[in-house]
């Protein structure tokens, strides 16, 4: 037997391929780590004993504080530019003999030392003066032939500082002139230079002292146990050991391709279970391209979304809202492939989590929740109060495993929350994603379906006015296909939908359909093939109506298969019995089609067969009633109109019951009113 590879297949594999792909790639790579722990929480694995000697530092907490604390005292590094300053002081002796021959040479030599004894103390650019002045820099050192001074900040000058300073020791007349000339302004300039390198080396040098070991776990020593707090020294220490595991060569490097191997297999095997279960209980959606690709975009986009904030923002895993891969798939496609992606996707999104069993209890109750509450999503403050209680029952879900495992609420964690709430605000904008979705995949919402049987929508209100009978025909429709929908568990919205516009093909021709006539049939007139295509001719005008409306390809479906490929039977028994003698073509007299393809479409062809039919019934009896059923929907089966539907034969008695307990209730006897009998006074 040779094997067809078909382009849905390989199509069907490129997706699996891709987001294994994608999602391996997102994966941290830090492969050191074989424990998962955090500050405050308990620790889950065995013993841990020191396989070899490790240096206790200080916790991260009091490490900061260190820190902190020689940041607010540190001494910035300066360097002075001794041959510039040289230079500049040499320039102003020169400037004065020459511009001012009138002073005398011990008023110059004067400003000259003055200048010098300045620029000896240091001038400063006015940023480090404004910090000085604030507090920030209390002390500097000064870099002078490799050898650092430190000397209070407090002392240096800013330039303008300076010229005061050097206007002060004014003594002769000359002295004034002398001191506005422009050139003072660029002897004066900063000497004093931050010198950054410098800084940062010192400043390293002091963190090193300050934060060496304060201790040691010796060989063999007791590390931690199971059930143990993991404290922010703890912590550290084992930090530390993984750190010095690593660099010792505990993670070798066959031993990373097996990690490696081992978490593309995970994901694999997870995407493999869904593909799985597809395949053997909605092979509907296996073979549809559009949702397969709906359910792996889905399940990929959050995995890859909790990874990404594993990487940036640990803390803030339970921000990602995995309950919108439950909420989108229940309102597009069912309930319990919904609860499967959703179990698919918090198992791939476990591996980057430091505590699997939490997140998954947390995330499974989270994702019920949103199911049950959100099930028949058909107005938007649905998405709201799922939001709260998802907010509500992952709360106390962590606050049990909490209490579980640590024994007190004293270690919640306030962080926690607050991302539970931040998630609940994410998951009441899954409206809009819904909307994306509807128009990315062609998918069809209740919301949607909601909106579209507003009876004030335009095609309906064309068609209440245009054709009466028929609207009235079609609600009449509408509420057996429901009900009998409800019965059997099919998509109730989606059939009261379609059953309201599935004849909306007769606006065109309203007088060529017995519930729109009174008294004047224009068939009369015409060959029972005329009368035939014009009948028939509602499905295709009913087409491009859906068509100019925009309607959904959902509701198209009702329009084309609710006569399937049967036959126009008035007129083609008409014109049989009017050409005894001839075989007569059936095509004139049958419609497009195609057959029903759903349970919804066989439901509303059941549901209109009988709904017509029972208006020209002179006798409605229960027996029958029952009978007319029976015979409508037999004859259906018979002719192999519900062949390419999903319907099963206990779906189809129910049906009948429902539409039996319909008609009867519709056309119950009423009791006669009795007459007054009384003499009639004068």
């Amino acid at each position: 037997m040779k094997l067809r590879i078909t382009n849905s297949q390989i199509l069907r594999w490129i997706y699996f391929a891709a987001a294994v792909a994608i999602l391996f790639y997102l994966l941290p790579r830090d492969e050191s780590s074989k424990y998962t722990y955090e500050v405050n929480r308990p620790w889950s694995d065995q013993l841990l004993t020191a396989p070899f000697d490790i240096p206790v530092y200080l916790d991260t907490i009091r490490a900061q504080a260190i820190k902190d604390s020689l940041d607010a005292n540190f001494e910035p590094v300066f360097v002075r530019n001794q041959e510039l300053e040289k230079a500049r002081l040499d320039t102003f002796s020169l400037h004065l003999r020459q511009h001012f021959p009138g002073l005398s040479q011990g008023a110059r030599l004067a400003l000259v030392n003055e200048a010098k004894l300045i620029m000896d103390v240091g001038i400063v650019d006015y940023e480090t003066y404004t910090a000085i002045r604030q507090g920030s820099i209390k002390r500097v050192r000064i870099l002078s032939d490799k050898v650092a001074e430190s000397v209070p900040a407090n002392q240096l000058f800013s330039g303008r500082q300076a010229y005061e300073i050097l206007d002060s020791a004014s003594r002769e007349s000359l002295h004034d002139e002398a001191l506005i000339a422009p050139l003072l302004t660029q002897i004066l300039q900063p000497n004093m230079h931050r010198d950054s390198i410098e800084s940062e080396r010192f400043r390293k040098e002091a963190y090193q002292t300050a934060l060496a070991p304060i201790g040691v776990v010796q060989q063999g020593e007791r590390i931690i146990d199971r059930g143990d707090i993991v404290t922010p020294q703890l912590y550290t220490i084992l930090r530390t050991y993984e750190k010095l595991s690593a660099d010792r060569g505990a993670a070798v490097d066959h031993d990373r391709v097996y990690f490696a191997i081992g978490r593309v297999m995970y994901i694999v095997l997870l995407f493999a279970a869904l593909y799985t279960y597809l395949w053997f209980y909605r092979r509907d959606y296996y073979e549809d391209m559009r949702r397969l690709l709906f359910l792996m975009i889905s399940i990929t986009v959050f995995a890859a979304a909790a990874m990404l904030m594993v990487a940036t923002f640990p803390r803030g895993l339970y921000i990602v809202p995995f309950t919108i891969v439950p909420i989108t798939v229940v309102v597009f496609l069912d309930s319990r492939t919904a609860f499967f992606a959703h179990i698919v996707t918090i198992l791939i999104s476990s591996v980057v989590v430091s505590f699997p069993l939490e997140f998954l209890v947390v995330e499974l109750i989270a994702g019920l929740t949103a199911m049950v509450s959100i099930k028949d999503l058909t107005r938007r403050s649905q998405l709201l109060l799922s939001a709260v209680l998802v907010f509500a029952l992952s709360s106390f879900t962590y606050a049990v495993i909490e209490l579980m495992q640590a024994g007190t609420l004293h270690r919640l964690s306030g962080n926690i929350f607050g991302s539970f709430a931040i998630n609940a605000v994410l998951i009441s904008f899954a409206y809009v994603l819904i909307f994306i979705f509807e128009k990315l995949f062609g998918f069809t919402s209740k919301v949607t379906l909601v909106e579209l049987s507003d009876i004030n929508n335009p095609v309906l209100r064309e068609l209440s006015e245009e054709c009466p009978g028929t609207f009235q025909h079609s609600m009449a429709v509408s509420t057996l296909a429901t009900a009998a929908a409800h019965r059997i568990g099919a998509n109730v919205q989606l059939v009261r939908a379609g059953a309201l516009y599935h004849d909306i093909g007769k606006i065109s021709n309203p007088a060529f359909f017995t519930e729109n006539q009174h008294g004047v049939n224009p068939h009369d007139g015409l060959d029972p093939r005329q009368s035939a295509a014009i009948v028939i001719g509602h499905v295709p005008e009913g087409l491009r109506r859906a068509e100019q409306a925009n309607l959904p390809d959902r509701l198209r479906d009702f329009i084309a298969e609710h006569h399937g490929a049967g036959k126009a039977r008035y007129f083609y028994t008409t014109y049989c019995n009017a050409h005894p003698d001839e075989d007569v073509d059936p095509a004139p007299f049958t419609y497009p089609g195609p057959n029903p393809r759903s349970r919804e479409t066989s439901i509303l062809m059941m549901a209109d067969a009988v709904e017509a039919a029972s208006r020209s019934l002179p006798d409605h009896s229960p027996a029958a009633i029952k009978a007319l059923v029976d015979k409508l929907i037999d004859g259906q089966i018979a002719d192999g109109l519900h062949d390419n539907s999903s319907i099963s034969f206990r779906d189809v008695q129910e049906i009948k019951e429902s539409f039996i307990s319909r008609l009867r209730t519709l056309y119950h006897s009423r009791i006669s009113y009795p007459e007054d009998t009384r003499p009639k006074k004068d």
